[in-house]
């Protein structure tokens, strides 16, 4: 069964060996013409520290949240978080490190389901404070976000793949699901060596461990 993408769109750590005769894969680009936030976005140095340190500011950003919630949001908000947790629990359970463009899990039905995950995952907490203009906010940001990294990685792949990269983006579109998809059996991919391997479950209980922090802290305080 297929059941996963290249690694280098989804996925990002240490590369895997290559094999006898495999291309050498191509570094990051700098720079993506075009792309939005230029420059700050682009910048490797700042890209760096911050996957060095987006432990620590995780726990930093649920500061503000803990101090401006609304207590009566927290159930909404876990459950928008839990959706977004499952599609990246999906990803993760599917996800092979290879040097082979395939597709399957929910790369079958759009190319970047782990990004989506990822928005409503921190949706969710976004929700909390009840503030339109945040969430409002918090989504033109996160697309800019997500608009760069799939550009800069999919201009990457192009250069890798060539015409089975091509093919790919003709048959899966890039943030829109195709719904239809969801009727073929390789779609629904659980590989529990890819969800310890990927370190699944550490990311589950750190959203699970970041809404007990917070409902402590609203009896606490309630």
């Amino acid at each position: 069964m297929t059941r996963s993408v290249p690694q280098s769109i989804h996925h990002s750590g240490d590369p895997p060996e290559r094999p006898a005769g495999a291309r050498k894969p191509l570094g990051p680009t700098s720079a993506v013409a075009g792309g939005p936030l230029p420059g700050i976005a682009h910048n490797v140095a700042l890209r760096g520290w911050l996957k060095r340190g987006r432990h620590l500011l995780a726990v930093l950003a649920l500061v503000p949240i803990a101090a401006f919630m609304r207590p009566a949001l927290l159930p909404a908000g876990f459950a928008v978080s839990l959706f977004g947790q499952a599609i990246q629990t999906w990803c993760l359970s599917s996800l092979t490190k290879n040097w082979e463009l395939t597709v399957g899990g929910p790369y079958l039905v759009v190319r970047n389901p782990m990004y989506l995950g990822r928005y409503f995952l921190l949706l969710g907490f976004v929700l909390l404070t009840g503030n339109p203009w945040v969430v409002a906010g918090f989504t033109l940001l996160y697309y800019g976000y997500m608009h760069v990294r799939v550009v800069r990685e999919e201009r990457r792949l192009r250069r890798n793949f060539r015409e089975s990269f091509e093919r790919y983006c003709r048959d899966v579109r890039r943030f829109l699901p195709r719904w239809s998809r969801l009727a073929d059996r390789r779609v629904w991919v659980f590989e529990r060596e890819l969800f310890f391997e990927n370190h699944a479950p550490w990311n589950v209980v750190a959203t699970l461990a970041a809404y007990a922090a917070l409902y402590a802290y609203q009896r606490w305080n309630g």
